[in-house]
């Protein structure tokens, strides 16, 4: 066998392996899509009606000064883990 045999070969061996691995690339890229689509989809709970200081004092029957408390434990948690994220 000639150089230029094994030169043609070498960059056939090259293509179809270079091609395995962009076909298998974009195959990835396609199931990684599908899956943050599934789980954006699937994986989020509706949200519920905002609770606010007013309606949880008007809806329950819990002292204002305690709701006030609650509200202000779930404000100092909020920006606790706001700072470390």
């Amino acid at each position: 066998m000639g150089d230029a045999a094994l030169i043609g070969e070498s960059l056939r061996l090259m293509g179809i392996g270079m091609g395995i691995v962009f076909c298998f690339l974009l195959l990835l890229v396609a199931l990684l899509r599908l899956t943050s689509w599934l789980v954006l989809r699937l994986g989020q709970p509706d949200p519920g009606p905002a609770v606010t200081l007013a309606t949880a004092q008007k809806d329950a029957d819990v002292p204002g000064d305690i709701v006030a408390a609650i509200a202000a434990a779930v404000a100092r948690h909020r920006s606790r883990r706001s700072r470390r994220g």
